[in-house]
């Protein structure tokens, strides 16, 4: 019998089909200290919780028996997922389940931002009659500007186009073809910031989208611009929100979601144009039995059928396999990384080629983790290498993947391309037994770069000096060069520079590089440190 423990608030309608099946016992208690969890969890297969729970690495060390973590909705910011990666942990999550009740509160807070609705009721409820004092404004013929255009925000787009709203939207996978369908117009964030009467916001909290409204995106605002954020604190710079505020480029502002929550920036939310609401999202009778349904599901069908729908870390694979594959994934996940930070747009077709003795494995779980590394650096820990592909149809990619390709002289070869318009960006790899991942080529240049986590890439004009240049600045700022590598076309032409660092450089080493002359390109690539795989549960 598998044994399954709810440790937060969760709809027990919700968990109906595991409290009813013969082989799970289920036990809920929303009041357990961590080190009672600690104690307890040693017994359980399965660990249901929200987000009051914070699976911490500790808890995970005393969880001798847990095979998968099921979070009753979308974040997952209260799981270790590194510690529970490590451990061979599934976690997984209901990603559609809240949709509607997010998509109805970003309408409801944008309404209530509109009609100054919460304020009026405040008055109002305190004896007051002041008609006056509430004028709004209507959302009639306005512009919607919406940064983020996967589920919520499309759902978000369609209710609002009711309102006779102009919509424009953003998404870095969001294609013509898409937005015509959907009968708004794309947008870039520029063009949002300058037209927009409102903007709502619907993306993850990533590197790119981490402070993206700060006071330099603010400035470009249209004066009067109000503004919602649902989705992830962390996006909205609560500084610089409350200075557009103060100054009045922004008219007002409704916020379900904070940087730090619970909210400590009193000045902010006792603002008279600020609408705020304590992360109330999901926060449904029908939102919370989804969430409470789609995992207990999904605990069923993984012990029952081994089958994963939702899992956010890596899958099950077995220890023959993962050791077979393990050096393949790491160049993966490697190339990947490699190619999206050089080619930095959201591409819109991705070619794989494999040759050597790649030809005759199975390479899908290959493809799917240079796919997953791809679509990571814009939709961050949302995608994996279960939901890949989904998300790659999602979002109108395409991909081909030939298993043909000339060997270029290696017993194994990796290569990946992406495109976009007449944008291209080729890296290409091998495993050499022996001396493990090697980069081997960048664009149409031939190199041999043992990837670490700190690159520095340069292309530059093929000419005396150049390299003892560069060098010579990073000297001067006591970087610490580990290899170099160099590749050129012709003799005199463009060339590239690859260098390992032993730490990450600064903005202010950059902006020397790129005085000197002849230099045409200068890159920071980041690399993770590892590539977690899941061994067999």
């Amino acid at each position: 019998m598998y044994k399954v423990l709810v440790t937060d608030s969760i709809s027990d309608i919700g968990l109906k089909k595991l409290y009813e099946h013969p082989e799970f016992l289920v036990d809920k208690n929303n009041n357990l200290t961590e080190p009672e969890l600690c104690e307890m969890i040693k017994d359980y297969d399965a660990l249901i919780v929200r987000s009051q729970t914070i699976v911490t690495k500790n808890l995970l060390e005393h969880a001798t028996r847990l095979k998968v973590i099921a979070r009753a909705g979308v974040g997952i910011d209260n799981i270790d997922l590194d510690s529970a990666t490590r451990k061979g942990i599934i976690v997984i999550n209901a990603p559609g389940a809240n949709t509607i009740a997010a998509t109805e509160h970003t309408l409801a807070m944008l309404l209530s931002l509109a009609r100054k609705i919460p304020h009026a009721h405040q008055s109002t409820s305190q004896g007051e009659w002041k008609r006056g004092a509430f004028k709004g404004v209507e959302l009639y013929e306005k512009t919607l500007g919406i940064v983020g255009m996967g589920k919520i925000g499309t759902e978000v787009a369609k209710r609002a186009k009711s309102f006779q709203m102009e919509i424009l939207g953003f998404d870095p996978y969001l294609s013509e073809e898409r937005a015509q369908k959907l009968g708004i117009t794309k947008a870039s964030l520029d063009e949002i910031a300058k037209q927009s009467d409102f903007i709502t916001f619907h993306t993850p909290l990533t590197p790119e989208t981490k402070g993206l409204v700060n006071d330099e995106y603010i400035s470009k605002m249209k004066n009067g611009v109000r503004l919602v954020n649902c989705a992830r604190g962390g996006i909205i710079v609560e500084s610089a929100l409350l200075h557009g505020l103060q100054s009045g480029q922004i008219a007002g502002a409704a916020l379900d979601v904070f940087e730090q929550e619970p909210p400590t920036n009193l000045d902010l939310l006792q603002h008279p144009n600020i609408i705020a609401t304590p992360h109330l999202g999901a926060s449904t009778e029908e939102a919370q039995e989804k969430v409470a349904k789609e995992v207990s599901e999904e605990i069923i069908n993984i012990f029952e059928t081994h089958s994963i729908r939702h899992a956010i870390n890596m899958p099950q694979i077995t220890g023959e396999v993962q050791q077979k594959l393990k050096p393949f994934l790491e160049l993966g996940e490697q190339i990947a990384q490699l190619a999206i930070q050089l080619f930095k747009l959201a591409p819109d077709k991705i070619d794989i080629r494999y040759s050597g003795e790649l030809i005759e494995e199975d390479t899908s779980l290959l493809t799917r983790t240079m796919i997953k590394g791809i679509l990571a650096y814009h939709l961050s820990d949302s995608v994996n290498i279960i939901n890949a592909f989904h998300l790659l149809k999602e979002h109108g990619l395409t991909y081909n993947v030939e298993k043909n390709a000339p060997n270029k002289g290696f017993s194994n070869y990796m290569e990946l391309s992406l495109f976009k318009e007449n944008e291209i960006v080729v890296i290409g790899g091998t495993v050499l037994n022996g001396y493990g991942t090697r980069i081997v080529k960048m664009n149409n240049y031939r190199i041999d770069v043992k990837p670490e986590q700190h690159l520095l890439y340069i292309k530059h004009e093929d000419r005396p000096g150049m390299i003892g240049l560069v060098g010579s600045i990073l000297g001067d700022y006591h970087i610490n060069i580990g290899t170099m590598q160099v590749g050129r076309e012709t003799i005199g032409g463009e060339a590239i520079m690859v260098l390992t660092l032993d730490k990450k450089i600064g903005d202010d080493v950059i902006y020397s590089l790129k005085l000197l002359n002849g230099l045409e390109e200068v890159e920071i690539l980041e690399l993770s440190k590892e590539v977690a795989v899941v061994e067999n549960y």
